[in-house]
């Protein structure tokens, strides 16, 4: 059950305007707690695997120069929630919609970004250091955003869980604090840990999203989910984090590498958090099969990124005239063999940045 019930919205005429029960046909219910489970599950493996990236040192390291980590968290907390209200605004999307699109757009960094820095030849440590940050932060950093952004929507304020969502942070924390243990006492064991909750992330989006449109009907949920407008807001807000981030970055003359990373840590948000929260904070006859949304946005923020990956390596394998910040596993790196190598390293212990890349 939501944070509110049926019987409170129906209660208070303010939270009616537009979000009174979907027309879709309520999930049966043992579907429904099918569905949250698994979604509470894979967020809690996922978190441990967050965690078990951390190290204690590394995050010690950047704290003591922490211009990058601000300049990070800057573009995490203000670009990210900026773009969604902006988004929301302009393509005139509906109060739930909106409300879909708000979480999502202040939700933390995902540890994907993680890998997307390496494949960019960034800095990891500050990747890992950037998200780990925002993770911590966003326990109040994100209910105060979705307060001060919801003002600009006729009583949408009013029809946001805050005291859902922040509990929901505060339990993030748990699991992510069993990781950074496990990484500290047992560290042979963080490698699978990580690689098992991102493979996790994966499947269990494509299981959900199954089950919701079987279950819901299948035309509908694609009407909703894959509306021009979400489909829009999906392609352009994590091009927009990626491009704004590069560019903020780089004004504070952040280093090359440095740049690439606090691009992809922009614009990759926690998307298995974003899906807990609207799956769980809020009554199913209320968010209808908008906790979807947050899978329709993985696949453009991955798929932007690959792109984004590919014209960094042909960049650098064409055009690149100084072998200065390039390391020389790029150079011997065979055209045909872009895609095979970044399989290769999505499913390689990804995380043990002191080692060269595979070539």
């Amino acid at each position: 059950m939501g944070v509110f019930s049926y019987q409170y919205l129906a209660s208070n005429d303010s939270l009616l305007f537009n979000i009174t029960p979907t027309h879709f046909p309520p999930l049966p219910p043992i579907i429904d707690q099918t569905i949250s489970f698994t979604i509470i599950v894979v967020l809690f493996i996922t978190m441990v695997s967050l965690g078990c990236t951390m190290e204690v040192s590394k995050i010690k390291t950047h704290i003591l120069k922490p211009k990058g980590v601000a300049i990070a968290v800057v573009a995490q907390f203000g670009v990210m929630p900026l773009t969604a209200f902006s988004l929301a605004k302009v393509l005139q999307l509906g109060p739930m919609e909106a409300v879909a699109l708000l979480i999502c757009g202040c939700c933390p960094g995902g540890n994907i970004s993680n890998i997307l820095a390496l494949a960019l030849k960034g800095d990891v440590n500050l990747s890992i250091v950037m998200t780990t940050c925002s993770t911590f932060l966003a326990l109040g950093m994100m209910p105060l955003l979705l307060y001060l952004y919801c003002q600009g929507f006729s009583n949408l304020e009013s029809a946001v869980p805050y005291a859902g969502i922040t509990l929901a942070l505060v339990m993030t924390l748990f699991p992510c604090g069993i990781g950074i243990l496990i990484n500290y006492y047992r560290p042979q064991y963080s490698k699978t840990i990580t690689k098992i909750g991102l493979s996790l992330l994966l499947i269990s989006m494509v299981v959900i999203g199954l089950l919701a449109s079987v279950t819901r009907g299948r035309m509908n949920v694609m009407l909703t989910v894959l509306s021009p407008q979400l489909m829009a807001t999906a392609a352009l807000m994590p091009l927009i984090g990626y491009t704004l981030g590069y560019v903020l970055s780089y004004l504070f003359r952040v280093n090359r590498s440095g740049q690439r990373t606090i691009a992809m840590e922009t614009g990759c948000q926690n998307i298995q958090l974003c899906s807990a929260i609207l799956k769980v904070a809020f009554p199913p006859d209320v968010i209808g099969p908008l906790y979807l949304f947050p899978i329709v946005y993985i696949v453009f923020q991955v798929g932007e990124a690959l792109l984004l990956i590919v014209l960094f390596w042909v960049h650098q394998r064409f055009f690149k005239t100084t072998k200065k910040d390039f390391s020389a596993a790029f150079d011997i790196i065979d055209h045909s063999l872009l895609l095979e190598k970044l399989v290769l390293w999505l499913y390689t212990p990804c995380y043990i940045v002191d080692k060269e890349l595979p070539v």
